[in-house]
């Protein structure tokens, strides 16, 4: 009788072998975020959770569920004696593809790193006691399998147990809250442990006391760029505790200084004037540092103050594009002192565009379905009967009497109108849309024509009737899947670099991995506050697994030699110990009743 290789396994006094590890990480790549497949996906998830979020916002539940620590109390050591110094890591927009993501981790989780500027100088640097992420904790979408796939293995991974575990703090941003803020809450608010860092909040918002009188504030500012009720009562609560001299460091997912300017028609005020309500009528002092991530490069404005406003999303996601000339370079007084990549680097990169029909194969496939269905029936009917290749008139009067042509033509151009960038308003929307979806009617039209030119002669001289509409549809598909991307990386490309409209689809479109960041933080002996501006301008596409006891799961591997090390994107940003500059304090809106804030809660908190 034979046996089954199966059936060994369950034989007495035979034992299967383990699987050997993997050699290579089993990590997911980064987000086509073109394919139809993630595109409808996300889509649906953005509708629904923009939808329900109005109506049942989850801050307000867990506000009233979840009690949490008015401050968690860093300024002090486990023996309750006052810190010296602290260092804290801050990373936001990570949890999209394994090499981009990974590089980060593994660098922020090194115990020590030694950083080099642009004059040659070395920095030494310590992994910090807390990890703070800034938003957009996963990419597409929210879910238990997607945050543990891209966000918590390559966490776990780049740990590995060489230091201890830090204290892990997040905000949540807009694709966090795609499923209602409910993977993000039993993620990162319920206390669970990980082999990567220990949770600490309670609710989506939170406060850290640190020391010297700094103080960090994570906010949540939901869908809709709102502050709700019991979330400005604690916070109020909050600047109670402070000291006239404390400074506040405040974390936004979304940084308003920018997105108030790219995007003036799609109602951004309301989130800028939260900032200022924050300021004046809760925090009664001018915050003296502003944290942001959403825009994944790195951009740094400063006053004449020394107050800085940063935008550091390179956790891991996409890369979002540093030139667009209709930002003002001096928004409320700050001058934009740096940005990574440089501007000049991301103009070129738009060009990448031009290659949008290999960089997304699915959308090429999509876009030759279309292109077929639009020319295929018109192809059939001008190669029936035809003794040679058809005039560009007679394909321009067969497609006006199909039908399904027409009504998928029209289709189209209102899809792509649809599409269109509103931020120049919405006379500007439909002119570009229009235009968008005539140049794929035209470049159709034209694809039909040169596919008849060829099929309607071989028709004639080989009597191939089904044949030929065959050898016409596949001539559609492919050059559809070819043309059809082609066009929309054109548009996008010039979109961007003429227009200033459709940063975020050009650049997705690429799924860059490279030019990532993140900030390193040192509260010093003195009080004075050191942001190390971290940059990776090409991550490793190539792992293998470390070796030694202080590695992590994986290292680079040497053969990748164009892989480049971490680096200062600039030198470090020094801010003195200087008072916090005070605004005249205004009574705030009533906070609601009810809600459970625990004003002197055990355990090192205020």
């Amino acid at each position: 009788m034979a046996v089954r290789a199966s059936d060994v396994s369950r034989m007495p006094g035979r034992r299967t072998r383990p699987a050997p590890p993997p050699e290579t990480p089993q990590g997911k790549p980064m987000v086509s975020w073109f394919d139809p497949a993630v595109l409808v996906k996300s889509g649906l998830k953005a509708l629904l959770s923009g939808t329900f979020g109005r109506q049942a916002d989850r801050r307000l539940l867990d506000a009233v569920a979840q009690p949490q620590k008015l401050a968690f109390d860093y300024s002090v050591d486990d023996s309750r004696h006052p810190r010296e110094e602290l260092w804290l890591d801050y990373v936001s927009d990570l949890g999209d593809g394994w090499d981009s993501t990974y590089a980060v981790a593994s660098t922020v989780m090194a115990p020590e790193l030694e950083l080099t500027d642009d004059t040659g100088k070395t920095h030494v640097t310590r992994g910090g006691d807390v990890l703070v992420f800034g938003g957009d904790e996963v990419y597409p979408t929210a879910s238990v399998a997607e945050y543990q796939a891209r966000t918590v293995v390559p966490y776990e991974d780049a740990l590995n147990r060489r230091r201890h575990r830090p204290h892990l703090f997040a905000v949540p941003g807009n694709h966090d809250w795609y499923d209602g803020l409910v993977s993000f809450t039993r993620l990162f608010c319920q206390g669970r442990l990980s082999s990567g860092w220990r949770t600490q909040q309670r609710r989506s918002y939170f406060a850290l006391r640190l020391p010297h009188g700094w103080w960090l504030l994570g906010t949540d500012m939901q869908l809709e760029s709102d502050l709700d009720a019991p979330q400005v009562r604690f916070f109020q609560k909050v600047a109670a505790c402070m000291e006239e001299t404390d400074r506040v460091i405040l974390c936004n997912a979304e940084p308003d200084w920018i997105k108030q300017q790219v995007m003036p028609h799609a109602g951004r005020g309301f989130l800028d004037n939260n900032i200022d309500f924050l300021e004046r009528k809760v925090l009664g002092k001018r915050v003296s540092v502003f944290l942001a991530g959403d825009l994944h490069h790195y951009r740094r404005h400063e006053d004449a103050d020394g107050r800085q406003k940063i935008v550091a999303g390179g956790g891991g996601a996409f890369l979002h594009p540093t030139h667009l000339p209709k930002v003002d370079q001096r928004p409320g007084g700050f001058v934009q002192q740096a940005c990574f990549p440089p501007k000049q680097t991301s103009q070129r990169l738009a060009w990448r565009n031009l290659l949008f029909p290999v960089i997304n194969p699915w959308f090429s496939a999509f876009m030759g379905v279309v292109y077929t269905l639009l020319g295929w029936g018109v192809a059939a009917n001008l190669n029936e009967g035809a003794l040679g290749a058809p005039s560009f008139r007679e394909v321009i009067n067969a497609a006006l009497q199909s039908t399904g042509s027409l009504i998928l033509g029209a289709g189209v151009v209102l899809g792509t109108v649809a599409f269109a960038d509103g931020r120049r308003g919405p006379h500007w929307k439909k002119a570009a849309g229009v235009m968008h979806g005539v140049a794929h009617l035209a470049v159709a039209l034209l694809l039909t024509w040169g596919v008849s030119a060829i099929a309607a002669p071989l028709a004639a001289e080989f009597q191939w009737s089904l044949r030929r509409d065959l050898f016409s549809g596949l001539l559609l598909l492919g050059g559809g899947a070819l043309l059809g991307p082609l066009v929309v990386g054109a548009y996008l490309l010039l979109s961007l670099n003429v227009f200033s409209c459709h940063p975020n689809e050009a650049f997705s479109s690429l799924s860059i991995p490279d030019w990532k960041n993140f900030l390193r933080l040192h509260f010093d002996a003195e009080g004075q506050l050191t942001v190390y501006p971290v940059g990776f301008r090409r991550v490793p596409r190539k792992w293998k697994r470390g070796s030694g006891p202080e590695d992590p799961v994986w290292v680079p591997d040497p053969a990748d030699t164009r892989a480049t090390p971490p680096r200062l994107i600039e030198p470090p940003i020094v801010i003195g110990r200087t008072k916090a500059l005070p605004v005249k304090p205004e009574a705030g809106p009533p906070g609601p009743t009810g809600v459970m804030v625990d004003e002197h809660p055990p355990g090192g908190a205020v």
